[in-house]
């Protein structure tokens, strides 16, 4: 009598918060330094100022800030949905307890 047993699908070791978290922020991080150094070699954030918030009263400095970390959320939340698709799929298929 032979048993055959099915080969158990291959589980990627669960990853710890701070790999998780450096690999969505990291990579994002640069992309957005790039993105800032190319948005802003054309655009200077006064005049961009002056265009949407006239009302608002800040200098150069501050508004290569706002751009820097609006490229930032905007480059973290492509890399957060990248590592969402990528997760692999036995997490997710597992048998129910009691099937």
């Amino acid at each position: 009598m032979t048993t055959e047993h099915a080969p158990q699908p291959f589980d990627h070791p669960p990853r710890t918060m701070a790999q998780r978290l450096g690999a969505i922020l990291w990579p994002s991080f640069f992309a957005a330094g790039v993105a800032t150094m190319v948005f802003f070699a054309f655009v200077d954030p006064l005049a961009l100022r002056e265009m949407t918030f006239p009302e608002l009263d800040f200098g150069r400095e501050a508004g290569y800030a706002v751009g820097f970390f609006a490229f930032w959320c905007a480059t973290a939340s492509s890399s957060l949905f990248t590592w969402i698709l990528l997760r692999p799929a036995s997490r997710f298929n597992r048998a129910l307890k009691g099937d």
